[in-house]
């Protein structure tokens, strides 16, 4: 089996990589918004299924340039499924990592039938690669994974966890922060890459939460965290949000978290982190 893989060098296609010795894997190595780099590499290549992974993200990176984060994370999808149509073969497994931001926030338990309302400009590039992959479900076989958090030590201060614990290393004995008033679903970073092996071993059609299903209030991590025991002065509004999904659906093909409670894991790993 030849998969091929867009966003190699980003946090989780290493960790893909890494975790995955027995696939064979074609990376893709151009410019992902240059459709003749696409097109030559879906053209040059035999491939059985596809993971894409290739995206402008977090959302601050996203806000700071629109128009980037559209041409890669939309025109990039679209660049990929018009060249499988234009190779006129088999149709190809298609993986596209997708976000848990593109549903409405609630208070219930999300599952992929929930209301959809992209709170944020990365949601909106990535519901629209959605909607590109369901429209042209003719040609490609389509999975999308809506990957909630997740945590790596690889991961830049732009992320919740890595912005924290910098936060806390600093020197600073008293400690403001905003907004931590809300709940969020976390996983591990292998517990992501698991899924994707599983739904590409099983060529699973559709799409799918990726998430721990536990509910987890983010003022609660940076208690856990606070090694140090700093002062800690959380400035917060009046409102709550809520951003958890069910697994039940992922949980059918014999995937479950590796951990029944992620603080315990956030505890374990927070020594990793080096800025």
């Amino acid at each position: 089996m030849i998969v091929g893989l867009t966003g190699s060098t980003g946090v989780l296609g290493s960790e893909l990589i890494s975790k995955s010795k027995n696939i064979n894997f074609r990376y893709f190595d151009g410019d992902i918004r240059n459709f003749d780099h696409v097109k030559n590499w879906i053209n040059n290549n035999d491939l059985d299924s596809i993971i894409h992974l290739a995206a402008v993200v977090p959302i601050r990176k996203v806000n700071s340039n629109k128009k980037k984060a559209y041409d890669v994370n939309f025109l990039g999808t679209k660049n990929l499924v018009d060249s499988i149509k234009l190779k006129n073969v088999k149709k190809i497994w298609f993986f596209l990592a997708s976000t848990s931001h593109v549903y409405s926030k609630s208070n219930k338990t999300l599952s992929e039938t929930s209301k959809i309302k992209p709170k944020n400009y990365y949601a909106f590039t990535k519901l629209q690669s959605e909607k590109y992959l369901i429209n042209n479900k003719k040609y490609i076989n389509y999975c999308i994974g809506r990957i909630f958090s997740y945590t790596s030590y690889l991961q830049k201060k732009d992320y919740f966890i890595p912005n924290i614990i910098s936060k806390l290393r600093n020197k600073n004995k008293i400690l403001e922060i905003k907004g931590t008033n809300h709940y969020r679903d976390f996983l591990p970073i292998e517990d992501v890459v698991k899924a994707i092996k599983i739904l590409n071993r099983s060529k699973s059609k559709g799409i799918f939460n990726i998430c721990s299903s536990q509910k987890i209030l983010l003022s609660d991590i940076i208690r856990l965290l606070n090694f140090k025991n700093k002062r800690i002065k959380f400035i917060n509004d009046n409102t709550s949000t809520s951003l958890v999904g069910s697994n039940r659906k992922l949980k059918k093909f014999s995937w479950k978290p590796s951990y029944k409670n992620y603080l315990n894991y956030i505890k374990k790993y927070e020594k990793n982190y080096n800025f």
